[in-house]
């Protein structure tokens, strides 16, 4: 299946099902905003669910878990989404928290500048840079369409035209230009990006019609700004939170004296946040409001690169125990250059989403080591790296930048009697891109015989049991001989386990099980005759297809063991 056609089929699935609509769709939309169905709302709630449970709820604070230096304790808090302006200062955010976007003078239109990539083009003694902002392979047919209608050719004059992504103009490349015939396989071997350093004459920017017309790059800080109080002044801004975490730091104290958790423990947050992205895009993947599932982890800094190799390997583990194939997730470890300006060290676990190219993968979780950086930031005042070392941040007048509390967020164990600054490792996952890439992994289409045995396409999400929205489907086979007030005792029975249940009576039974396929219910159960004759109703597996006779009495148990895989 082509990667577009496989991601537009599940995109249309998401707004048939009840899964996920665009924002304000009746008023035409609004970029970066979206709104969970029905169906939406439960998978993504599952989501949390599963993640709170292997956080907080199913943690055994008393054995230390495989891989794991030694027991620790996790709890929970909820900090709020507007906190004081000096918060994000402190943090970086406020200087930091910032992407580059260029504008192209001649359409208006506004890119992300590290999303704009392309490739010289070369034909008659002129030469330009065609820029893009789509993806690879969709980018280089773009790329190849921009230059023949800006050289005035037809299709079948492409080969004539050189492609490279050399040096040329005053642009700095990296890689030779191509100096073989053109090929489409040469092509798809990278659409280089452009650097800050470049010059911009001869770029020709997407739907532009003459090269030079990007502005220079400039920061655009992603922090949504607002203001508290009856007075919009300079005194009032504060910000919407562009992550959780500063939350959990800023109630570091608050926590050790109020609970009885002792370094090494855990701190989890689920919640919103927000970051005005330039150009969200993929769906759900970039969007302006997203939902975070956060944790950070304190710990001795002498066991703090333990503690990152085992969070780096249990946030993996998760998503594979929760359906993800180990084909579609890699565990990547940042380069040097890649780390934020607090990092020790960084994974990102990323996962190989249908609207990226063949082998690409796009970020879904990081796993950070930030040493010690955000709790003394927020007691002595914002950090910078200096000569390997992190120090105060001075301003021009040779003061502290920004002030940080004041506070002292050091800990004392009093087993060792040694005070130290925690170090902190932090599982930072997106519930929305989680959510995603459940129901992109869950994406199947197969063939099954209806009634008749004739072959019928089936398509059908094959989420895991503790993610699926609804878990059982009650189907009376006919609306008569009591088969309908029979499955309305069993429907109500499961209701009082607190098990997701639908009920359906419409359309034949063949059509009634691939609507439940099409929304990912894992156990349909039809009453029929032998209900009333022998107490046992069949119990159907969506992705096995086997079916079984199950006793009405033993039902509800069966279910819920199957349930806990």
């Amino acid at each position: 299946m082509a990667v577009e056609n496989r991601m537009d089929k599940i995109v249309a699935l998401a707004k048939r099902r009840g899964f996920i609509f665009q924002s304000s769709e009746i008023y035409g939309g609004l970029n970066g905003f979206w709104d969970y169905g029905p169906l939406g709302v439960e998978l993504k709630r599952n989501v949390r669910q599963a993640w709170w449970s292997d956080m907080i709820t199913e943690h055994d604070e008393i054995t230390a878990p495989a891989g794991a230096p030694t027991s620790f304790d996790m709890v929970g808090v909820e900090t709020s989404i507007i906190m004081h302006p000096q918060v994000w200062k402190v943090s970086g955010h406020y200087d930091l928290f910032a992407d580059k976007l260029v504008d192209c003078r001649e359409t208006k239109a506004r890119y992300r500048f590290d999303h704009v990539r392309g490739r010289w083009a070369s034909y008659g003694g002129n030469r330009i840079f065609v820029a893009t902002d789509k993806d690879a392979e969709e980018g280089i047919a773009f790329v190849e369409q921009r230059a023949l209608k800006f050289f005035g050719l037809k299709k079948d004059k492409l080969a004539a035209i050189e492609f490279g992504t050399g040096a040329h103009g005053g642009l700095s490349f990296n890689g030779p230009p191509f100096t073989a015939p053109y090929t489409p396989a040469a092509a798809i071997e990278g659409l280089r990006p452009i650097t800050d350093a470049d010059s911009f004459d001869s770029v020709l920017a997407p739907e532009a019609t003459k090269p030079g017309t990007l502005t220079d790059p400039r920061d655009f800080n992603l922090m949504f700004q607002t203001y508290t109080g009856a007075l919009q002044s300079d005194e009032n801004k504060a910000f919407l939170r562009p992550e959780t975490a500063q939350g959990m730091f800023v109630n570091f104290k608050n926590v050790c004296d109020s609970s009885r958790v002792k370094v090494p423990f855990g701190v989890a947050q689920i919640g919103k946040s927000f970051r005005n992205e330039i150009t969200p895009r993929n769906f759900t993947f970039r969007s302006r409001e997203f939902e975070q599932m956060e944790m950070e982890f304190f710990c001795h800094p002498g066991q703090s690169l333990a503690w990152y190799q085992y969070w780096r390997d249990r946030r993996y583990s998760w998503y594979i125990k929760h359906g993800i194939s180990k084909d579609n997730l890699i565990l990547r470890e940042h380069a040097k250059e890649e780390l934020a300006h607090y990092s020790v060290g960084t994974a990102d676990l990323e996962y190989a989403f249908p609207f990226l190219d063949a082998g690409s993968y796009g970020e879904l979780e990081g796993v950070a080591h930030r040493g010690d950086f955000d709790l003394r930031s927020h007691s002595e005042g914002k950090l910078c790296k200096q000569d390997g070392n992190l120090v105060v941040e001075l301003g021009a007048d040779g003061k502290p930048k920004y002030l940080g509390s004041g506070k002292d967020l050091s800990y004392f164990d009093d087993e060792s009697r040694e005070r130290f600054v925690p170090h902190v490792i932090e599982p930072a996952a997106g519930c929305d891109r989680a959510t995603l890439a459940f129901l992109c992994e869950a994406f199947h289409e197969d063939k099954q015989p209806d009634e008749k045995g004739v072959m019928q396409e089936r398509l059908v999400l094959k989420l895991h049991p503790k993610l699926a929205p609804v878990k059982v489907a009650i189907f009376p086979l006919i609306k008569k001989d009591g088969l309908p007030e029979k499955a309305a005792e069993i429907y109500r029975a499961f209701k009082q386990a607190g098990i997701a249940v639908q009920y359906d009576q419409q359309g034949a039974i063949g059509r009634r099980y691939r609507r439940m396929d099409e929304i990912g219910t894992p156990y349909c159960i039809t009453i029929d005759g032998e209900t009333n004759t022998a107490g046992t109703v069949t119990v159907r597996d969506r992705d096995t297809l086997e079916q079984i006779r199950v006793p009405v009495t033993e039902l509800v148990a069966h279910v819920q063991e199957k349930l806990k895989g």
